[in-house]
């Protein structure tokens, strides 16, 4: 295990020196996007402005409030709660953020599965899992909203963070075929496999 301090945003290297059970923590850009975001891109051909190239995203609708714009605020918006939702119903989206705009590192809860699992080896990315009920703690990791797209869309708009100590965060999938959710759920069944032979059911 290691710990890794990222400035964002990374290269294709760096996002493949992540193995399963490292921690990362980041710094600098973080960019929030959700179910409706990715279906306006992939789905409905909409273009953002930002580029995400080497970047980290992190599945959120952001609780936020309109201020007026100043440079604590500079998109006027100030973050109420950043919280984390569940990653697999977006699982379709990853191979598309990553091929074609450079996305190394999503950040969710729950886990995504095989075929993620396999873009992430082809590619050169990782999962990186955040406890769920950390919302609060998630959100003094924020420094401000620099930056939205897709406003229309809001809450679930394409936010742009910026981030200090954003973490640290366990590295759950990874580029060599590594994944936690894998190992817990093959050591459940193994479990399952001795209770129910210790009870004589087959």
């Amino acid at each position: 295990m290691a710990h890794h301090e990222f400035s964002m945003p990374i290269s294709e290297a760096q996002a493949r020196a992540l193995r399963v059970d490292d921690t990362v923590t980041l710094n600098g850009t973080l960019y929030g996007i959700r179910d409706a975001t990715q279906i306006h891109m992939f789905d409905r051909g909409r273009k953002t402005r930002f580029d995400l190239s080497g970047h980290a995203v992190i599945h959120t609708a952001p609780n936020v409030k309109r201020v007026d714009a100043s440079a604590e605020h500079p998109a006027g918006y100030a973050p109420v709660c950043v919280g984390t939702t569940t990653s697999d119903r977006m699982e379709r989206f990853t191979r598309p953020l990553m091929a074609q705009y450079g996305v190394h590192l999503v950040i969710g809860k729950g886990g995504l599965r095989d075929e993620s699992l396999k873009a992430m080896q082809e590619i050169g990315g990782a999962y990186l899992a955040i406890i769920g009920g950390a919302a609060a703690l998630e959100t003094t990791w924020v420094e401000a909203i620099e930056d939205v797209d897709l406003d229309d869309l809001n809450p679930e708009s394409l936010w742009k963070f910026r981030v200090r100590g954003f973490g640290p965060l366990l590295v759950a999938m990874d580029s060599h075929g590594g994944s936690l959710y894998s190992r817990v759920r093959d050591a459940a069944r193994g479990r399952r496999a001795e209770v129910l032979k210790r009870l004589g059911v087959r």
